[in-house]
């Protein structure tokens, strides 16, 4: 089966979000390495973060139909270059994470998605709430059974 693999930084919700798109509720723990689920392939958040890494994610995506950018609201830096999808020989989609949090910004966590995912669908979303899961989980299975 195909898989989507997602890059973010750490701490921007990857796994949380992973657990979410499986109905899961219990906490999600660090990823340390590549982590290959059923359709997902989870990445640890310091690969986005340290470009000696890009190599490894840019290998990786070889791997995927897709790759699913992380960003989330609650963060006011971008932790990607500008760009950054065209690095990969597949589609990118983005979402952004913890929408309903407090000091989330929506608009600027878009904005930043924006410069390194110039287009591309982006999905809101929140694991607390389950809101845009569904969609996003809609469109990724979408994306693995074509």
């Amino acid at each position: 089966m195909k898989k989507v693999m997602i890059i973010g930084a750490v701490g921007a919700g990857k796994s949380t979000l992973i657990k979410a798109l499986f109905g899961e509720s219990q906490p999600a723990s660090k990823t340390q390495s590549l982590i290959y689920r059923d359709w997902v392939i989870d990445t640890p958040g310091e690969y986005s973060e340290n470009p000696l890494y890009y190599r490894s994610l840019m290998a990786t995506s070889h791997e995927a139909a897709a790759v699913l950018l992380v960003q989330d609201a609650t963060r006011g830096r971008n932790y990607f270059p500008p760009g950054f999808e065209q690095g990969f020989a597949v589609p990118a989609l983005g979402a952004v994470t913890k929408i309903d949090h407090p000091q989330a910004d929506i608009d600027h966590a878009i904005e930043l998605l924006r410069q390194a995912l110039p287009e591309g669908e982006i999905f809101l979303t929140s694991a607390a709430s389950n809101e845009g899961i569904t969609q996003l989980k809609d469109r990724l299975m979408q994306i693995v059974r074509s």
